[in-house]
């Protein structure tokens, strides 16, 4: 009596050496065993020696390994239907030739669909070599996740494990006509019609490999074939998703992905015929499926890309993309409480595009305003015994910035705050009154506020830093004053000859301006309180 095996391995393989060794040595050292795994290779017409490194395996592991040669396709499709064909497992799974699997990977997904009755299990997958993975789908093991929540659509690839009864019974197959993205269609059906999908993420199932050639097929195709593949990969997904929130669900993994990365920098430089296709194509999908609900949940910037292309507007595309790229983002435009990126076509009334398009929605932007928001320059103002610091701020907003005040602030920033080199106060949060006195000018070039401010120092030893604090959209943004490449003033003797206090101005170690004062003549310290100091320093000196 032939035995059924628990799971059939797919391998699409096309010139993958010497990746598909260890490939194929992960998989016959799964810890599933040998005698419940079926691994069914297809040689899609390798040029190197992958085909002969197939026979090799298949030699040694006869009851295991099936390998079939074939002539080239040109993509991954059709040996992956052919293996199909062949595969006789309960499940079904898929990997890249030039990936590799943990050695639990297969027992650990196998018991997961078994205990939950899971149709499709996806196993955690961690990119190596530089590949990027996004991670936020194997937070924790889940039984029981939705194709329509926030995570699984940015998760599409076939690289899970799949009840074959499903695949057959709904004759899932990959379509053959497409060079890349051919597995979309196929997990998307797959996860429509699964009873239960499940996520194995307490261990790293699957490592995928960027080749240090970037050959993957992912990486070569241009831009007119992706955008075929993705046309077809929404349209497909469309027939089987009734139009609204599940189908904006699946789709916003599109807009954000293979269609933004077609407007991307390089748009620029292709030729005119291929900018004009590009935008014909994104025109006609963006009318079937970029529903209001889910243009509001894109980034501005792509969605600002997006509706310029869906206008056909080539010339203000390319400007959107070029002067991002070489002056940073646009600054945003503040009325009523709003906020608007003013990118080329905000309010040309030649495109007539909604505000709607460059509006900031429900995005945080701590980013963009700190990368426009630096010092142009700084003074002591001194009278009699009092002494005050001047500054001048230029921050990228403009319009009503009646918000933009410049505050010293004791403590440093939270360190979550450091990438983004700003930050969104929390809500609830309160503000005591800022102190000083306040000016605000739209710079000569238009593209930002100069934001002038006399702030009075008291007498005291303090070190605070200095930031500008601005509403933007609803949002009360942090924003640490950066000082590069500025001259500070010298140390100030302030406060009188009595008493006399001293204040200075520099840099620290992330370029952030800060201010100290403390008296000029501090008292000594003890005898006592000297030894302790020394006993401290010496302490810390045998830790390090």
């Amino acid at each position: 009596m032939t035995t059924v095996p628990d799971v059939s391995v797919v391998v699409a393989v096309y010139n993958t050496m010497p990746y598909l060794t260890e490939c194929l040595n992960s998989l016959v050292g799964q810890s599933i065993g040998l005698d419940r795994l079926e691994v069914v290779a297809v040689d899609d017409g390798s040029t190197d020696d992958s085909g002969a490194e197939l026979d090799r395996f298949a030699a040694r592991y006869p009851g295991t390994v099936k390998v079939v040669h074939q002539f080239n396709s040109g993509g991954p499709a059709m040996p992956s239907n052919r293996a199909l064909e062949l595969a006789t497992g309960r499940y079904v799974y898929f990997i890249g030739s030039d990936d590799y699997l943990g050695e639990e990977a297969l027992e650990r997904m196998v018991s997961c669909a078994d205990t939950n009755g899971s149709d499709v299990v996806i196993g955690k997958m961690v990119g190596t070599n530089g590949r990027y993975v996004r991670q936020s789908l194997y937070k924790a093991n889940d039984p029981d996740v939705s194709l329509y929540g926030p995570e699984l659509p940015f998760a599409l690839a076939n690289t899970k494990l799949f009840r074959r009864d499903l695949v057959e019974k709904h004759k899932l197959r990959f379509p053959e006509d497409m060079p890349v993205g051919s597995d979309q269609p196929f997990t998307i059906e797959a996860c429509v019609r699964a009873r239960r999908i499940s996520v194995v993420a307490d261990y790293t199932c699957y490592y995928a490999v960027k080749r240090g050639d970037a050959s993957n097929i992912t990486y070569r195709a241009n831009h007119l074939s992706r955008l075929r593949c993705t046309a077809a990969i929404m349209d497909h997904a469309a027939r089987l998703i009734e139009a609204g929130p599940n189908r904006d669900a699946v789709l916003k993994r599109h807009f954000t992905w293979e269609l933004s990365k077609l407007i991307q920098d390089d748009f620029v430089a292709l030729d005119d015929e291929t900018k004009r296709d590009i935008c014909a194509g994104i025109t006609r999908l963006a009318d079937a499926y970029l529903t209001d609900p889910l243009s509001d949940g894109l980034p501005v910037k792509l969605r600002a890309r997006l509706r310029l292309a869906q206008r056909g507007a080539v010339g203000e595309l390319c400007r959107a993309i070029s002067e991002e790229a070489e002056h940073g983002a646009p600054p945003f435009q503040l009325e009523d409480g709003r906020a608007f990126a003013r990118y080329p076509g905000f309010r040309d009334p030649g495109l007539d595009l909604p505000d709607r398009c460059f509006e900031l929605v429900g995005e945080i932007v701590p980013g963009r305003l700190a990368a426009k928001t630096r010092l142009i320059e700084s003074e002591w103002v001194q009278t009699g015994d009092e002494l005050a610091l001047a500054l001048t701020v230029r921050v990228g907003v403009v319009g009503e910035t009646d918000s933009a005040v410049v505050r010293l602030v004791e403590g440093a920033m939270p360190k979550s705050a450091d990438k983004a080199r700003a930050r969104r106060l929390p809500d609830g949060h309160e503000l005591a009154p800022a102190q000083g006195k306040f000016t605000r000018e739209v710079a000569p070039d238009g593209d930002a506020t100069l934001v002038r401010a006399v702030i009075p120092l008291e007498p005291r030893r303090i070190k605070r830093g200095v930031s500008v604090f601005v509403d933007v959209a609803g949002e009360t943004y942090e924003i640490p004053v950066r000082g590069d490449g500025q001259p500070m003033p010298l140390a100030r003797r302030w406060h009188g000859e009595k008493d006399p206090y001293r204040a200075a101005v520099q840099l620290n170690s992330k370029g952030r301006v800060v201010i100290s004062t403390g008296p000029l003549h501090p008292p000594k310290k003890s005898l006592g309180s000297r030894l302790r100091s020394r006993l401290t320093r010496a302490t810390r000196s045998k830790r390090k």
